[in-house]
């Protein structure tokens, strides 16, 4: 299963630069956040059994030892679809908490 997610995060950032490339002669940016560990219903739901343990275990090996919250995640993609990215086409911005660092 971990495969298949793997291929997926890579085909999105094939795709955004792909695409990016091919769109900016229209004037079309193209990004792609990237999220780290979110507190959802999604991620709880991968638990099995005590979800409250699993996250935290989880949380324990991040740089903020806590999962990210949904509104951090939606903050940056309304950064990326407002005006102040204008600068900005073909770039993936990591929503993680610092997770690929560690």
């Amino acid at each position: 299963m971990l495969g298949l997610y793997g291929a997926s995060k890579a085909a999105v950032a094939a795709l955004t630069r792909t695409w990016a490339a091919e769109l900016a002669p229209r004037g079309i940016r193209i990004n792609t956040a990237v999220p780290g560990p979110t507190e959802t219903p999604g991620v709880v739901g991968l638990a099995s059994g005590d979800s409250a343990a699993w996250v935290d275990q989880v949380a324990s090996g991040l740089p903020f030892g806590r999962l990210l919250r949904p509104e951090e995640v939606a903050a940056t993609v309304l950064f990326l679809a407002s005006e102040q990215s204008s600068g900005m086409t073909g770039s993936e911005l990591l929503v993680d908490g610092g997770s690929t660092i560690v």
